[in-house]
């Protein structure tokens, strides 16, 4: 396995050692003892030693910084007998080692989760029986059984069709049903009954092991970035040995060399920088976000180009019911009722959408016996008198006019279709989607403002899919049907564009996350695997920390290298002076002290970060996200009521019409009042001031408009809708559908994504 080993550092002791002995000097000068010089010099002597440690490793490596310039000092120090400058240089370069290692000691990629997820054992079709056997002792030709819930253990081709959750290797979060004679992949999950493969390859020859070895190599070759201290101190240095050397040579006198090596110190560089950066990863944490190393902070903060996973970061990672067509006399109600029935005892992501459907619409599940999976086709049970099969159409079966048009809009839509059977004929299908995140257009503006010039999305799910999704948030470019191999080359090509961050969540995207620059898992739902991988993890489920993270990280490296510049411009002053016989060594050692607290002071600023205005009341905004979920049923009515007078006036068009009505007066208008009469005037300091939500109060103003006037078609039938009431009507419904889709939308992302109190 490959990991990033950090040598155990003696930074504290070496802090604590230095700081008695310059303490010690002090109280000798005090007592006008000898002492003080023996104490003073020690302590020089104690840091020149790692000192010297630190920049040999660095020459080793073909490069010198800050380290380097500080074995000079104090050795020049010691040289001419300046033992109190040394010994004050020595106190800086412990400090600063001790920030610095705090700021750069990381978690390093540890890939055991990637490791222990693949599949140790197989089970073997030995005539009638089956044979557990070390997933190794698989061959090729080998008969394997794959139980339910298990991890397929090799490449194999399928003796009958099969459902699969694929997710760990494409993204793609609806289980996949393939035919007889397909190819699965080890590495993916059975999601239905229990299905036979023939094996086409070794566990080591899989696709699994593949995935392990590329993050493996991933791991081991991603380069180490360079500190910002040895970046400056790689022209500072030269810079100050000549002027040390011209200061010597034009006076003759050598403690003038040694007193412009004291000021040239870079402290600025060896406090300031790791305070920021030290600063800035602890602020992150406080947003959510957990960064691994300080050079991970530091790249984040100058990365030009973003390379994020679909499934599971942009979107929600797990399908919802956005829609229910209904075949005719049959409700939504009583076709959500079977379908989570029988759906309630299957362990696959979309049984899973169905029942929360059914819950948050309010409806009782009936009783269900004799449920039981249909390999390819889906679940089957009994409710009642009644037989209910949820899942595919069967092949070969006459479509109704109905069905058509329920599949026309699940492309339309780009929704998986989700079939309800009842005694053997379709009543009704489920469109299923996966929904973008709230946060996510958001996220995107902020992380472009934050400096980030490219956005491109990486998924395995399909083409269609990725396009819309890349259009709705406006992102620079997209490859769909991508594997883990081809993330990985993406993030190579992209690298030959500067920095590169890459955001995932799932073992597909660990190879990605392992070799880009900058790493970023979400860590709530995402696999431990991607977290272990990535430089930083987002510990809720929220893409806005990304966003969060950038803008903490930029500031954090502004300042630092702010800092950095101010304190070597402060420290050229003070080698001239030094240069020109105007600082004695001890003097420069002081003022170099004085350069370096207002360094720090500046570097400091990086814990806090000003908040663009009054934060959002959290319980507030957190009531009105939660209502929005549950009058998700209550749109629903109102679309399918326009769909149902599709066919004219009837009494269960008339029905659903009224089930929509009693739906926006009962539950969605008092929903949009008390968003107006609560939430808006909560959010104006929030927002800048109170016209910031006069849109959003229109809006408001058209839904109630529309309510209105289906109130009055309704008064003027009120013993069933007339034809000539149908166009209308249809218009009313369909324009309350549009307004409120939208509506909702923009409240989401908007107001339930501002930083909360």
């Amino acid at each position: 396995m490959a990991r990033l080993r950090v040598r155990p550092p003696g930074e504290t002791v070496l802090l604590t050692v230095v700081a008695v002995l310059l303490a010690a000097g002090g109280i000798f000068w005090a007592a006008a003892s000898p002492g003080s010089a023996w104490c003073w010099a020690a302590a020089t002597v104690v840091a020149l030693a790692p000192a010297i440690w630190w920049a040999a490793a660095d020459l080793r490596h073909r490069r010198w910084g800050a380290d380097t310039l500080a074995v000079l000092a104090l050795a020049s120090t010691l040289a001419v007998g300046e033992f109190f400058a040394g010994a004050v240089i020595a106190a800086m370069v412990a400090t600063g080692r001790v920030l610095e290692s705090r700021a750069q000691r990381r978690a390093g990629r540890d890939l055991t989760a990637l490791l222990e997820r693949a599949p140790r054992t197989a089970h073997l079709r030995d005539g009638d029986d089956l044979r557990e056997v070390p997933a190794g002792e698989v061959a090729a030709g080998d008969a394997v059984v794959v139980l339910p819930g298990e991890v397929v253990p090799v490449d194999g081709v399928l003796a009958a069709a099969g459902l699969f959750d694929e997710s760990a290797l494409t993204g793609e979060p609806l289980p996949v049903n393939r035919p007889a004679g397909d190819t699965v992949h080890s590495g993916v999950v059975n999601a239905g009954a229990a299905v036979e493969l023939t094996a086409r390859a070794t566990a080591d020859e899989s696709t699994y092991a593949g995935v392990v070895r590329l993050a493996e190599s991933a791991a081991a070759q991603t380069a180490p970035v360079a500190r910002l201290a040895d970046q400056a101190a790689a022209w500072f240095l030269p810079a100050a040995l000549v002027l040390a050397g011209a200061a010597w040579l034009l006076s003759g006198d050598v403690h003038r060399a040694v007193a412009v090596l004291v000021t040239a110190t870079p402290c600025p560089l060896l406090l300031a920088v790791p305070i920021a950066v030290t600063a800035g990863m602890s602020r992150t944490a406080r947003a959510g976000v957990v960064v691994k190393d300080g050079a991970a902070l530091e790249s984040l903060g100058r990365a030009k180009v973003l390379l994020m996973d679909k499934t599971g970061t942009i979107t929600a990672g797990r399908p919802e019911v956005a829609d229910v067509v209904c075949a005719p006399g049959w409700s939504a109600e009583d076709a959500l009722r079977l379908a989570a029935s029988v759906e309630y005892y299957s362990p696959h992501v979309l049984a899973a959408a169905v029942v929360r459907a059914a819950e948050s619409a309010g409806i009782q599940r009936s009783r269900a016996e004799d449920v039981g999976e249909l390999p390819g086709a889906g679940v089957s049970g009994r409710v009642g008198e009644r037989i209910v099969r949820v899942g595919r159409l069967p092949t070969g079966r006459v479509v109704p006019a109905w069905a058509c048009s329920a599949e026309r809009r699940g492309r339309l839509d780009l929704a998986s279709l989700l079939w309800v059977d009842c005694d053997g004929e379709p009543v009704a299908a489920l469109l299923a989607k996966d929904r973008i995140r709230p946060d996510a257009a958001r996220t995107m503006r902020r992380l472009r403002t934050a400096g980030i010039g490219t956005i491109r999305l990486l998924t395995g799910d399909r083409v269609d899919n990725a396009r819309e999704v890349a259009a709705l948030l406006g992102l620079d470019d997209v490859q769909a049907e991508v594997t883990p191999e081809d993330k990985l080359a993406a993030v190579g090509a992209a690298q030959a564009s500067g920095l590169v961050v890459m955001t995932g969540d799932g073992v597909n995207d660990a190879p990605a996350l392992a070799a880009a620059d900058v790493g970023v898992a979400l860590g709530s739902r995402g696999a431990t695997a991607a977290a272990q991988a990535a430089d930083a993890v987002i510990l809720d489920d929220r893409l806005a920390r990304l966003a969060d993270a950038a803008e903490i990280a930029r500031r954090s490296r502004r300042l630092a290298v702010q800092s950095a510049v101010v304190g070597v411009a402060l420290s050229f002053a003070a080698m001239a002076a030094a240069a020109a016989g105007l600082l004695a060594p001890a003097a420069g050692a002081l003022v170099q002290e004085a350069i370096d607290v207002a360094a720090i002071l500046n570097a400091l600023r990086a814990l806090r970060v000003p908040a663009p205005g009054a934060p959002a009341p959290a319980g507030l905004v957190r009531r009105f996200e939660s209502e929005h979920e549950l009058l998700r049923p209550a749109l629903l009515a109102i679309r399918q009521a326009a769909d149902a007078l599709s066919e004219g006036a009837s009494p269960a068009a008339d029905g659903a019409v009224r089930r929509a009505r009693d739906a926006l007066l009962g539950q969605v208008l008092p929903h949009e009042m008390a968003e107006e009469t609560e939430l808006y005037p909560a959010l104006a300091g929030a927002l800048g001031g109170p016209e910031s939500t006069v849109p959003m109060s229109r809006a408001h103003t058209e839904i109630a408009r529309l309510a209105r006037r289906l109130e009055r078609h309704l008064a003027e039938a009120p013993t069933g809708i007339q034809g000539d009431q149908v166009d209308d009507l249809r218009a009313t419904l369909y324009g309350l559908d549009a307004v409120l889709t939208l509506h909702f939308a923009q409240e989401e992302e908007a107001y339930f994504t501002l930083p909360a109190s």
